[in-house]
């Protein structure tokens, strides 16, 4: 079945630096969007990074210039690199998955089916 693992997360200084990892398997990996969600307490879900089969990314405006999607398909992972961290990146980061193209790669957490269990990043001042 499908499964999606993430690591990575931590706590870090504002104006520090993540690097987080999500290993897919049990489909073929990159066939739809791919994509990362965040979540902080009391907060809705919200995508901050997506990347559709051709390697087209698209960022939210809150983190552009910060945040950056990659996708290895050799070891089926989906990295996102975080630069300049600030204490309202704190939050549970999630990688999802669709499969098959439909043509875009949605914002809404409702067109995900594939989840990761998450890893948290804290951010302190």
């Amino acid at each position: 079945q499908v499964q999606l693992v993430e690591s990575g997360g931590d706590s870090v200084q504002a104006g520090g630096s993540l690097r987080l990892s999500c290993v897919a398997s049990g489909y073929t990996f990159s066939s739809g969007c791919m994509a990362w969600f965040r979540q902080a307490p009391g907060k809705e879900r919200e995508r901050v990074v997506g990347i559709d089969p051709n390697g087209i990314t698209t960022t939210a405006d809150s983190v552009k210039g910060r945040f950056a999607i990659s996708r290895d398909s050799a070891t089926n992972t989906l990295d996102l690199q975080i630069n300049s961290l600030k204490p309202e990146d704190t939050a549970m980061y999630y990688c999802a998955a669709r499969i098959g193209w439909t043509g875009y790669c949605p914002r809404s957490p409702s067109y995900f089916p594939y989840w990761g269990q998450g890893t948290q990043v804290t951010v302190s001042s």
